[in-house]
């Protein structure tokens, strides 16, 4: 085996394993600056992030509610969806 074969093979591996690794959810390890850079402190982070917290369960929330409606519509029978439907339409 020469030492081109040899470079091809390792990449080949390194790059199944990574495929694989990605398509299993396994998030790969950062190093100390990386995660530094990644999540930079910030002087502000604690209103930032009362800010961002409440945005957020507003958005689940609103999110929630959404889903309760597609639920419900889903799990109609389809003569009272379309009884629904044209009562609206009627108003």
């Amino acid at each position: 085996m020469n030492p081109f074969e040899m470079v091809i093979g390792i990449v080949l591996i390194v790059t199944i394993g990574r495929v694989i690794s990605a398509r299993m959810g396994v998030l790969p390890r950062l190093s100390r600056r990386d995660r530094h850079e990644k999540m930079p402190f910030d002087a502000h982070g604690d209103a930032v992030s009362a800010i961002e917290a409440d945005r957020m369960k507003a958005e689940i929330t609103r999110l929630n509610d959404r889903l309760a409606v597609l639920e419900r519509i889903a799990t109609d029978p389809a003569k009272r969806l379309s009884d629904e439907i044209e009562s609206l339409k009627r108003d």
